[in-house]
Formats: C-alpha cells, sequence, structure tokens
C-alpha cells in the first residue's frame, strides 16, 4: 500500500469527535448522533429539535481548513442563484469549521449542514435521470465560469498527475483489489494515451475550472420535481467534462452504461453547449476516471463501497482499458 487515505478511527472514536464538535453549538442543536455513512468522511445524522441535520466530520490528511471554508463558500455563492445545496450551520460564535484537537496530535474538522430533503436516484431509474444529472451539472459549470472567487480561495487540484500517478490524491492504482500484475501494462498504456491527450486539450478556462468531481447519482437528491445536489468535499480544480465521468462512477462496466453517458449529454446541452472537441475526449476522462477510482479502491479497502465493488470489478477496469486503446468506442458498458 502505498498511501492510507481511509480513516484509521473506529467507529465510536469518530461518535466521541462528533459529540464533541456538538458541544460547540447553541443548547437548541443538542441532541441525539447516529452514524450515517463512512466513505472519505464520517456523515452522522443529528436529530434536534424535532429537526435533522447531517454532521460531516472529515478524515485526516485530506483537506486544510481553507480548503473547506473555500467550500463553503462556493455553497454560499450557488445557493444564491437559487441552486439547492447543503448550507452550513454555525456554531454558538458564528464559525462554520469546527477544528478539534486530538489527544496524539493533528486535527480533524468538522462542519454541520442544515438537512436536505430528497430521494437518491440509483442506477436501477430511467435513464432520464441522468438528464437531470447532466442539466444540473451545466448550471454548475455555468455558475463557476462567471464567478469570482473570493481572496485566499483555495481547492483541491484535479489532474492528470493527481487522478492518476503513483503520487495521486487516492494513492496508486496498482493497490486495486483483484488487479493482476500482468494486466499493470494494460493500465499503463491507457495512462500514457490519457496523458497526451489531456496535455494536446489544455487547461483553458472555458474547459478546466471548478467543478463538483464527484457529481454522481448517490451525491443527487430529487424532491417534489427539484433537483438537488449534495457531497461538495472534493470540489476543486479540474476539467469540467470529468463531472460526465464521476457521473458513472464505480458502474462504468453496467450494460446501460452507454445510455446514461448519452442521457447526461442531453440533459448538460439543454443549459451548455458541449464543443466538439470536449466531446471527442470524452472516452479520455471516461477511462481516466476508471483509473482514478482503481487508486481508490485500493486505499479504500475496507470500506463498505471497496468492498461491495465485488472480485471482478478490477478485470471490468483492464477490459474497458483495453477498449479505450483498440477501439473508437467509449470505454463503458458490457
Amino acid at each position: 500500500m502505498t498511501a492510507q487515505q481511509y480513516d484509521d478511527l473506529d467507529n465510536t472514536a469518530l461518535l466521541k469527535l462528533a459529540q464533541r464538535a456538538l458541544t460547540r453549538y447553541p443548547f437548541a442543536l443538542q441532541g441525539k448522533l447516529s452514524l450515517l455513512c463512512r466513505s472519505e468522511n464520517a456523515t452522522f445524522l443529528l436529530e434536534a429539535g424535532g429537526k435533522r441535520y447531517a454532521l460531516r466530520l472529515h478524515r485526516g490528511n485530506y483537506h486544510e481548513r481553507a480548503d473547506i471554508e473555500s467550500e463553503l463558500n462556493w455553497l454560499d455563492a450557488l445557493r444564491e442563484t437559487g441552486i439547492v445545496v447543503p448550507q452550513a450551520v454555525p456554531d454558538s460564535e458564528g464559525k462554520t469549521v469546527q477544528g478539534l484537537q486530538l489527544e496524539g496530535g493533528g486535527v480533524r474538522y468538522a462542519v454541520l449542514f442544515d438537512w436536505i430533503e430528497g430521494d437518491m436516484p440509483t442506477t436501477d431509474v430511467d435513464p432520464r435521470a441522468f438528464q437531470q444529472l447532466g442539466d444540473i451539472t451545466a448550471r454548475l459549470h455555468r455558475h463557476s465560469k462567471s464567478w469570482q472567487k473570493p481572496a485566499g480561495f483555495q481547492r483541491i487540484i484535479w489532474d492528470h498527475h493527481t487522478m492518476v500517478s503513483p503520487q495521486s490524491h487516492w494513492g496508486d492504482w496498482r493497490d486495486a483489489p483483484n488487479l493482476r500484475t500482468e494486466d499493470h501494462s494494460i493500465v499503463e498504456e491507457a495512462i500514457a494515451r490519457v496523458g497526451s491527450e489531456l496535455q494536446l486539450f489544455g487547461k483553458d478556462s472555458s474547459r478546466y475550472g471548478l467543478i463538483h468531481a464527484d457529481l454522481r447519482l448517490t451525491n443527487l437528491l430529487l424532491h417534489k420535481g427539484e433537483t438537488r445536489v449534495i457531497d461538495f468535499d472534493d470540489c476543486g480544480m479540474g476539467w469540467y467534462l470529468h463531472d460526465l465521468a464521476a457521473a458513472i462512477s464505480f458502474v462504468e462496466h453496467h450494460p446501460r452504461a452507454a445510455d446514461w453517458v448519452d442521457n447526461w449529454i442531453t440533459g448538460y446541452e439543454q443549459v451548455a453547449h458541449i464543443t466538439d472537441e470536449e466531446m471527442a475526449l470524452v472516452p479520455t476522462l471516461l477511462i481516466q476516471r476508471r483509473i482514478q477510482l482503481l487508486a481508490w479502491a485500493g486505499s479504500h479497502a475496507g470500506t463498505e463501497m471497496a468492498i461491495s465493488l465485488g472480485p471482478q470489478w478490477a478485470d471490468h477496469s483492464v477490459r474497458l482499458c483495453r477498449r479505450y486503446l483498440e477501439t473508437s468506442e467509449l470505454p463503458v458498458g458490457a
């Protein structure tokens, strides 16, 4: 293992940290905490005063306080345009980011959000759900391209090196469970081609900027005909159409994946245009994301999500790399 990404604290320790964070909020917010999920961070449900909230406890060695504050700045700006996104709840001193010192050194950050109602779509829904996903993504991109970031704004960088190199944010793809050593050369060849394509494509502000970076169905909520977006924890600087690749994260090999891509593009183009140059790069961004997820699966091998991928997931990834290298088809599907 070349990178330790997953939180090494157990659920009991995380709950104690969450309870410490809660003491900094007004009495009306003192209530019952229960763990909802653990992925990049630990998210707790808070039930207090007949209302629900989400408490996000960040893992260590990922985001600095300034990064988290910058995320909240973007959320505030998006909310002003009518896009429904999470809103941070200030503590008794008006602070929205809590710093919790650990006994052994280091700090963990916590943010309390208002609860957003809605139903999370799944891959079993009508493919047109991806039209909604494309539509809301285009609205985020339109805002990103016009928004004047405040002084001191800083977020994580998502480029070729930070996504798929051995020193990527999520570790080395070679650590992926069940990935055969003899298949490394196929992945390496795909990475080399992706790098060449992106070098030519460049980072002009029309195609590279502030993105959600993890906008898939699990981070979408549908409520009374309204589309709502959650979990901006990975938002940062990247290629805008990386958000299309992220939309089908982990399920690129699903038989319906090509339909999902088509529907996402249809929804996006109802709001903003995708140029021919961008469209030609879609296969490259799709396979780059899949390889990035190989790294994630390796550095998060103990998570429920990584375990649920199953023993054939790495084989599917190699198969899609071959499709990318050997055909002009999208590297998705069965």
